[in-house]
This record gives structure tokens, C-alpha cells and sequence, in this order.
């Protein structure tokens, strides 16, 4: 069974989607390292000019697998903190597959968008959500911090310093109303729409220029960038391996979540 699966519902559309319903197509390396090669393919398909991101089930990406990560590859004789580097590494290398394709990516967000799956849809150009779509900067809840993937970078420019820091703080959960409301989603729609807009916005693309779009969508980037978005995505890995590696907060996350019980992190204190 594939995780990543690739369908053309549109003339000139591709839609990607995440395709692990079961784990509410969580980050696992088994998904993105096909993911980003997935990505990276239809970059180079000149008869594709946009594409729409989407998740398989009731979720878009519920961010960190913490019953399985699946296989990091090339990882013989590493020890665990440079094998943590490599992980880390690879997961930005996905999200970066994102904002280098050639054509724009719609973020489609049909579910939950947790964690890595609130930064994955950061990394899209264009995000709309259907009306069960919530968003959680899920980090902070699990005692790490909520700075990740480019998330305290991007974040901020998406919906400026007080909802990004209100969301990162606390790691309450925001609704796709909500999303509209401050910027997060250009749009919020019925969950029987949502492809259906999405599929819209990315044939109006394709009927535009291409030097045109690939070139927008270039400078879009380059200015969001401007303070150096590769720099500032080192700074929160390391942050974030730093408290992943020296506390054992995130074990107690998720056995609190098993539990049913509210966490109580060693180092809260």
C-alpha cells in the first residue's frame, strides 16, 4: 500500500495525497521520504501547473507518528543524537520539497492539521479548509517547544505575532472559522467543497502564464524569506532536539494522552 498517492482530477491539476487514514497520515518517515519524492517528480511533469495537498481520512496530517516513526534510512554506525540530526534534516528537506516546486501547491485541509501537519500546510502556497478542519501547534503541549519545521518563522507572517504567539503558547486548537478569520486559510468551506475550491483555484492557475506563476510564486517566497528562513529552521531544530533529548517530556505526553490524563512534565517547575 502506498502512503503518497498522485491522481489528476483536473486537467493540469495534480492532487497529492497523504494516504494513511489509519494514523491520521502522520509524519512517519515511511511517508515522507516518498512524499517528498513524490514531490519532486511532479515538479519536473511540465503537463502539471498546479497542485492540490490533501489528506486520505478524517485528517490532513496530525503531525509526529508517536507510536511509530518508521525506517530512517542511511543511518548505520550513527549514534542516537546525530541520527536525530539526520531525522530532523529530512523532514525539513520534505517541507522545503514544497516551497521549490515549480508549481504552486494548495493546501486542501481537510481534517486536523497537528504539529508537523500545521507547519506541512505552511509550507503550501495557498491553504483553504474544509469546516472540520482544526489547526494545533501541538509541540508545546507535548512538553517540547512549538518552534519547528518553520513554524515559528512562517507562522507569524501568516497571521502576525499575537495569534502566532497565542497559538504556540498555548496550543489551543483553532477551527477553520477561526483560520479564516486571522488569516491562517484564505478560506473556509463545506467538507463537500473543499476539492471542488481547491481543484477551481488550481485550473485558474493553470490558465495563466507559466514563466508568470512559477515566477510569483518565486518572489512570494523570497520575500516570506527575506530574514532567512534556512538559518532560522537550524535554530528551531536545534531547539527542539534539545528538549526532545535531555527531558523526558515527550514520553510523558504520550503516556498521559494514553492515559486519559492531563501530563505533568519534571521540568514544568
Amino acid at each position: 500500500m502506498s502512503f503518497v498517492e498522485v491522481e489528476h482530477p483536473r486537467p493540469h491539476v495534480a492532487l497529492v495525497t497523504l494516504n494513511r487514514p489509519e494514523r491520521m497520515n502522520a509524519m512517519a518517515f515511511d511517508v515522507m521520504i516518498p512524499f517528498k519524492e513524490t514531490l519532486e517528480q511532479i515538479s519536473r511533469d511540465n503537463d502539471i501547473r498546479a497542485v492540490v495537498l490533501t489528506g486520505a481520512g478524517p485528517g490532513f496530517c496530525s503531525g509526529a507518528d508517536q507510536k511509530s516513526a518508521g525506517k530512517i534510512p542511511h543511518i548505520d554506525g550513527l549514534t542516537a543524537p546525530t541520527i536525530a540530526l539526520r531525522s530532523m534534516e529530512m523532514l525539513d528537506d520534505a517541507l522545503g520539497a514544497l516551497r521549490a516546486m515549480h508549481q504552486p501547491v494548495i493546501a486542501a485541509v481537510n481534517g486536523a492539521a497537528i504539529g508537523g501537519g500545521l507547519c506541512l500546510a505552511l509550507a503550501c502556497d495557498i491553504r483553504i479548509a474544509g469546516s472540520s478542519a482544526y489547526f494545533r501547534a501541538a509541540g508545546i503541549n507535548n512538553g517540547l517547544t512549538a518552534s519547528e519545521l518553520g513554524l515559528s518563522f512562517l507562522l507569524p507572517r501568516a497571521v502576525g505575532t499575537s495569534h502566532a504567539a497565542e497559538m504556540m503558547l498555548t496550543g489551543w486548537d483553532v477551527s477553520a472559522e477561526e483560520a479564516a478569520r486571522i488569516g491562517l486559510v484564505s478560506r473556509s468551506v463545506p467538507d463537500d467543497d473543499l476539492l471542488t475550491e481547491a481543484y477551481r483555484i488550481g485550473m485558474r492557475i493553470a490558465e495563466l502564464s507559466r514563466p508568470g506563476i512559477e515566477l510569483t510564486k518565486r518572489t512570494l517566497w523570497s520575500g516570506i524569506q527575506a530574514s532567512n528562513l534556512d538559518a532560522h529552521i537550524q535554530a528551531e531544530g536545534m531547539g527542539q532536539l534539545y528538549v526532545r533529548l535531555l527531558t523526558d517530556n515527550f514520553q510523558e505526553a504520550t503516556a498521559a494522552r494514553a492515559e486519559g490524563r492531563p501530563p505533568n512534565f519534571s521540568d514544568s517547575r
